[in-house]
């Protein structure tokens, strides 16, 4: 095998401030956009960050078209839901105001609605779709995140449940990227406690996992350049984005989540979102993501708190952190300096640290952060007993693009071993 040799930064645009929301319809009508396809979900549609994009487009003169159909953890039978309402109303550009999800499905909508596949799989990834590459430039897309969290405005990353499967999947491409993403502090006031903790602890692993994913020199050549993925391992600029997202995230969640009114918290909080977004959308996420996939995909009765919800949900942060800590004890037998440092960004004291205790350092720091926000007790709190484990284990094996990145190779009787050590977290 010829070793890869270099990697690729994907920057992107965002512009952050108090009250940039109000500045859409501008942007809008700079891009050449008249028609603009709002998307959201039904619990955003009647607050404030709605409003103000809506009212930002009429003074611009922009047409919307609003769509408040979006599914919280979205299904390919919901994507499919907001593609077919957007070929019956055509525009020439979209903007996203919600979370991870709200932005996810409005990239799907742009990808879907600009080059429609011969089947819905095409663009997703293998082994479960295609994994066609996306043909050529989208539709304007500007992304206004209304939680903290996900990092969705800075990626090239589309990610939803298959119901057939009962697992997450989804679609990767550096052309799915938001044109623009607005980080507006004023529009996370309406995040409740519950949803900034998740989102919180996702940007936490998000930094992790990128940080101490396999290095991308350990990845195979591609034949040309543009078959470079999207997530291409552990990189000296990503690294640094995603330092500093834990440095952030250590001053600032327990904050953000304790008292909502903290408006300098959750300031900082999105802006390590999208720290941990430009650092994860080029280096990617290993094991915590890959294994949370199944656990939100096979939820049985639990509904998370504070989620104005209709059906069973692990929220997508909550599902990644309860896999963390095992995880980590066991990838840090092959990176444990790395480890170490990502602990030390957290707060941890790590002087005088042995290298074999790396991964209980991390663990450990992790569960205080879990511990601290409320966070379920591991995977039995939400639901899962062992007799779960081969399910969960068979829903994480073909999330080949980002278990692959482990730093340390997992197969189905470490998946297992994982899976149960994630049963209890502390």
């Amino acid at each position: 095998m010829i070793r890869e040799m270099a990697f690729e930064m994907a920057a992107s645009s965002v512009r952050f401030g108090a009250g940039v929301t109000r500045e859409v319809g501008m942007d809008l009508l700079d891009l050449g956009v008249r028609r603009a396809l709002v998307v959201t979900d039904p619990n955003l549609t009647r607050l404030a960050p709605v409003h103000k994009v809506l009212a930002a487009l009429d003074a611009a003169g922009v047409k919307a078209v609003l769509y408040d159909g979006v599914r919280v953890e979205p299904t390919d039978v919901s994507f499919r839901d907001a593609i077919h309402f957007a070929e019956a109303h055509p525009v020439d550009g979209i903007v996203a105001v919600g979370g991870g999800s709200v932005i996810d499905t409005a990239k799907a909508v742009n990808l879907y609605t600009t080059y429609p596949p011969a089947d819905f799989l095409d663009y997703v990834n293998a082994p479960i779709g295609k994994a066609m590459p996306v043909p050529g430039p989208l539709k304007p897309l500007i992304a206004i995140p209304t939680t903290a969290g996900t990092g969705s405005e800075t990626t090239g990353v589309s990610i939803f449940d298959l119901t057939d499967m009962h697992a997450k999947t989804g679609i990767a491409s550096r052309r799915l990227k938001p044109t623009l993403g607005m980080l507006d502090p004023e529009n996370t006031q309406t995040m409740p406690p519950q949803v900034a903790a998740s989102t919180g602890l996702d940007i936490l692993s998000h930094a992790i996992e990128s940080f101490t994913a396999t290095p991308y020199t350990s990845r195979p050549r591609p034949e040309r350049p543009a078959l470079r993925p999207a997530y291409q391992g552990s990189n000296p600029i990503s690294d640094i984005w995603a330092l500093q997202a834990l440095r952030i995230v250590t001053q600032y969640l327990v904050r953000a989540v304790e008292d909502p009114s903290d408006d300098g918290a959750r300031a900082q909080m999105i802006l390590a979102a999208s720290y941990a977004g430009m650092g994860f959308g080029n280096a990617g996420v290993h094991l915590p993501h890959g294994m949370s996939y199944p656990v939100s995909g096979l939820v049985k009765s639990y509904r998370a708190p504070g989620y104005p919800i209709d059906h069973p949900l692990v929220p997508h942060g909550v599902s990644v952190i309860l896999n963390a800590p095992a995880v980590f004890r066991f990838t840090a037998a092959a990176s444990p300096v790395r480890h170490l440092q990502a602990a030390e960004a957290l707060g941890a004291n790590v002087s005088g640290a042995k290298e074999a205790d790396a991964g209980k350092i991390l663990a450990d720091r992790l569960t205080w952060f879990m511990e601290r926000l409320g966070v379920p007790n591991g995977l039995k709190a939400v639901g899962y007993t062992s007799a779960d484990i081969s399910g969960l284990v068979e829903g994480t094996l073909p999330q080949h693009r980002v278990t692959k990145l482990s730093p340390r190779p997992a197969g189905p009787d470490e998946l297992a071993a994982l899976f149960e050590d994630a049963m209890v977290a502390w």
